[in-house]
């Protein structure tokens, strides 16, 4: 293990190992043993760089939505081949809450934005009569407040055996030199690895075998934190039926140019999406002779996928992003730090990134105050507030 840690420049991790109990060294060892630092060396090298200049990213084109749509989608459904995957590993310390994203409890509303979700799959139920499967993806840190939610509440009166819940692949954090951090003189700092883990995982853990037997042909993939994300996407299903798309996804126009959205496009006439960071001012503001946006499709986190590929990119190697965080950690004098700026990075790939091994990937325009409310700020925009005031006026005068 010495001899690992000095050939990546990680024997700091070892600093308090004579101070350990045997418990304790142990779970150090246990973690050590699991970190394939051969990989984190090259992420940190990588350190986000995508060869963005070696990318030719042009627009690409989106769907209106057509009544028939509709009508296959359902039949879909009824035939059992629909299964859910909400990704909910997320913490709500942004908005001042201590437990999972999931149990934050809109205001007024006055229901969790897992119950949000869950009635949304139970009016399936009452137009379909098929209890939709509905596969919950939570982090290491909150799976077991998660699983727990779901108890203290009678799983929304929701069939227990429908309901799976998984933990999120996780990766080290490193420091800007590239040096491991630690959480506790034991123990590593770890963060979840980006929902593009998920196909890998699906395959590693055998759920993608369980969707295989249970004859599931589709697989929406959604968040949590959106309370207007419709999970009863009958026309998405529809959509990718119709024109024999086996990836799809809703989207939306940007509100403004500058908006801090990805951005459907073709990466080498490959399907994928632009974050906003990575986009150019002349890309933010070029319009069409119609005076429209060009690079306008954002990527809400709505995509349906065909079971096919699940299959096909399960082994497929996706692109990592280094996030600059800002991460609490345990210095070397063994004192606990909470840094006033960005001071780490997380490694994270991202599921969008599988369009681009699929040849047949289709957009399906939708309207903004339809579908899109997210909350992930405590105030200001994408807050308690402006999905609150977005989801009364969306069902004032909705009739399901």
């Amino acid at each position: 293990m010495k001899e690992i840690l000095e050939k990546y420049h990680q024997s700091h991790l070892l600093t308090f190992y004579k101070e350990l109990n045997n418990q304790e060294k142990d779970q150090l060892e246990r973690e050590i043993s699991q970190i394939d630092f051969e990989q984190i060396n090259k992420l940190y090298q990588n350190n986000n760089n995508q060869n963005k200049e070696n990318q030719e990213i042009t627009p690409i084109q989106s769907y209106k939505s057509l009544p028939e749509y509709e009508d296959l989608g359902k039949e879909s459904v009824i035939n059992g081949e629909y299964a859910l995957i909400t990704m909910a590993g997320g913490q709500g310390t942004r908005l001042g809450f201590s437990g999972p994203k999931g149990c934050f409890v809109l205001p007024i509303v006055n229901k969790s934005l897992f119950e949000i979700q869950c009635d949304s799959l139970k009016k399936i139920s009452k137009k379909t009569n098929v209890y939709i499967n509905w596969y919950i993806m939570t982090s290491k840190d909150n799976y077991q407040a998660s699983v727990d939610f779901f108890i203290k509440n009678n799983y929304f009166d929701y069939p227990q055996d429908k309901i799976k819940f998984f933990v999120q692949d996780e990766l080290p954090i490193v420091d800007l030199q590239g040096k491991i951090l630690l959480d506790k003189k034991y123990s590593i700092c770890m963060g979840p690895n980006g929902h593009g883990g998920i196909f890998s995982f699906l395959e590693r853990e055998g759920i993608l075998e369980e969707l295989k037997i249970k004859q599931i042909k589709w697989i929406f993939i959604g968040g949590i934190d959106n309370v207007l994300l419709p999970v009863d996407q009958f026309d998405l299903i529809g959509f990718a039926i119709k024109n024999n798309f086996l990836a799809v996804s809703k989207t939306i126009d940007k509100a403004y140019p500058q908006e801090k959205v990805g951005v459907f496009c073709k990466k080498n006439n490959r399907i994928n999406v632009i974050e906003y960071f990575e986009m150019t001012e002349e890309m933010n503001n070029q319009v069409d002779e119609q005076g429209k946006l060009i690079y306008k499709d954002a990527h809400i986190l709505c995509n349906l996928f065909n079971i096919e590929v699940l299959e096909q990119v399960k082994n497929k190697p996706l692109n990592y992003r280094a996030a600059l965080k800002k991460v609490n950690y345990l210095d070397l004098e063994g004192n606990y730090q909470i840094p006033e700026k960005e001071n780490a990075y997380k490694f994270e790939s991202f599921l969008f990134d599988a369009f681009s091994y699929v040849d047949n990937v289709g957009l399906l325009e939708a309207k903004r105050e339809e579908i899109f409310a997210p909350i992930k700020n405590k105030e200001g925009v994408d807050s308690p507030e402006t999905a609150l005031n977005l989801y009364l006026n969306y069902h004032k005068n909705k009739v399901d």
